[in-house]
């Protein structure tokens, strides 16, 4: 998310701002200015990278289906079967909570709604789960302001949790959007009560953008002291004037912060128009998501799929349905690709493991790692690409390539060299029948991609 100047110096994020809470940034490093770099390799030791044994059972993170969640939902006078039909419809499989979604009556009746459709929640504006992770600190230093017990903050989150464990539709609580720096510690004993008393639910919070070696100090000690299931952040790379190159810094240090934690990464995609970013075409949006699969992502969020209404400021416009439910072109473009693209795709990358993320036939944005030749690729020609190489959790030698188009706004011919000491078939994958396809040359990808467009192929050795 490109953050306006007068909003710097507070690091008022967009979601702090529809959550009517100046929540703000990781104070160990500014979001801006973009042009600090981050240094290292694309690639994380082998040992760094097994999946974290905690995480493989709890909702949305655990399991085969790749989890593909909406913000901001309908308010609560549209929230009904047919409304959330329509969330279902379009391939989406969760959503969290938000848009006056605030008391525990309108949170029931949302589960209720939710579990006749199939989808899951995560209920991040619990009163109860306010006050213990955002509201006040927990503490048994009595003298600290605005603080609660240990024992209380327990005994909020039980209230909630009792509140809401029946039904099938609950995956977890948001402990806390955007935190900021000041916030960690005590959000990381709220994390530490939901893995106690919750053990089953997903505990989740979500950080802001940023870049440069203090950006990546604040999300590692988050990571350290939180221990969440998930590593989650939003950044909105769709700008009015272009695309913002500081995007794919900051994916760089979530994926390898991420890779260090043994934990999957998430990221909200940009769903909406607001002050200084577009509105986003059907190849902007694929951009978002296949740049974002590319760089290891396990879990892709819209912002926003209600349009947030204009009295809240920001500038918001259209999102993928109007504020008062008219579904825009992003509907039937998030539907076409949840459903016919991500999904499968997202389902044969979620037990992998990232191995490299690079950039190919361009000068790599500032912050990111260039393609180099490697035992499994020889070399790279054609249309600058971004490419995302995965492994399984054994010994095995097979890879997966995922190439993405690097541009939004044209079509690619990207061709990828194999290290015939290594590679001794290329398959590429059919989304529309989850099956792979022997190609019969198997010494180089010959890639042609539409505006913002992947394809995925295996690689046997």
């Amino acid at each position: 998310m490109m953050i306006p100047e007068h909003k710097v110096a507070t690091g008022v994020g967009r979601r702090a701002v529809l959550r009517g809470a100046v929540l703000g940034a990781l104070a160990a490093a500014p979001v801006v200015p973009f042009a600090q770099r981050l240094t290292g390799s694309a690639a994380v030791p082998a040992q760094a990278m097994a999946p974290a044994a905690a995480c493989v059972d709890l909702p949305l993170v655990g399991g085969t289906e790749f989890p593909i969640g909406v913000f901001w939902p309908p308010p609560p006078y549209q929230t009904t079967v047919e409304r959330y039909g329509e969330i279902r419809e379009a391939g989406f499989t969760f959503l969290i909570t938000g848009n006056y979604l605030d008391d525990q009556a309108i949170i029931k009746h949302t589960l209720a709604i939710a579990e006749q459709v199939g989808l899951k929640v995560l209920v991040s504006s619990d009163p109860d789960v306010q006050n213990l992770a955002r509201r006040f600190t927990i503490s048994d230093d009595r003298s600290v302001p605005m603080s609660i017990t240990t024992a209380d903050a327990r005994t909020l989150f039980i209230n909630a949790m009792n509140s809401y464990r029946g039904f099938d539709s609950f995956a977890g609580f948001s402990l806390g959007d955007e935190p900021r720096d000041d916030q960690i510690p005590s959000l990381g004993k709220a994390f530490a009560i939901a893995r106690e008393k919750g053990p089953t639910y997903t505990p989740y919070s979500n950080l802001v953008p940023g870049s440069g070696s203090g950006y990546q100090a604040a999300v590692r000690k988050y990571v350290d002291t939180c221990h969440p299931p998930m590593l989650s952040f939003d950044r909105y790379p769709i700008l009015s004037s272009g695309q913002d190159l500081q995007y794919f810094e900051n994916w760089a240090i979530i994926r390898s912060e991420a890779l260090r934690a043994n934990i999957p990464s998430w990221v909200f995609v940009q769903s909406v128009e607001y002050n200084g970013h577009r509105f986003p075409t059907q190849a902007d949006l694929l951009w978002n998501i296949n740049t974002s699969l590319a760089y290891g992502c396990k879990g892709i969020q819209y912002f926003t799929y209600w349009q947030p209404d204009i009295a809240r400021g920001e500038g918001f416009g259209r999102a993928i349905t109007t504020l008062d439910g008219t579904h825009t072109p992003l509907y039937d473009a998030a539907k076409s690709i949840n459903t016919g693209w991500l999904r499968p795709v997202g389902a044969e990358l979620k037990p992998l493991i990232s191995e490299i993320a690079v950039h190919a036939n361009e000068t790599p944005p500032s912050g990111t790692v260039g393609f180099t030749p490697d035992s499994y690729l020889s070399s790279t020609a054609g249309s600058p690409a971004v490419l995302g190489r995965f492994r399984p959790t054994d010994a095995a030698k097979t890879r997966w390539l995922l190439v993405v188009n690097r541009q939004a706004g044209a079509s690619a011919t990207t061709t990828v060299s194999m290290n015939q000491a290594t590679v001794t078939k290329v398959s590429v994958f059919d989304p529309a029948t989850r099956t792979y396809t022997a190609q019969a040359d198997k010494t180089k990808i010959v890639a042609t991609l539409a505006p913002g467009a992947a394809a995925l192929y295996r690689l046997d050795a």
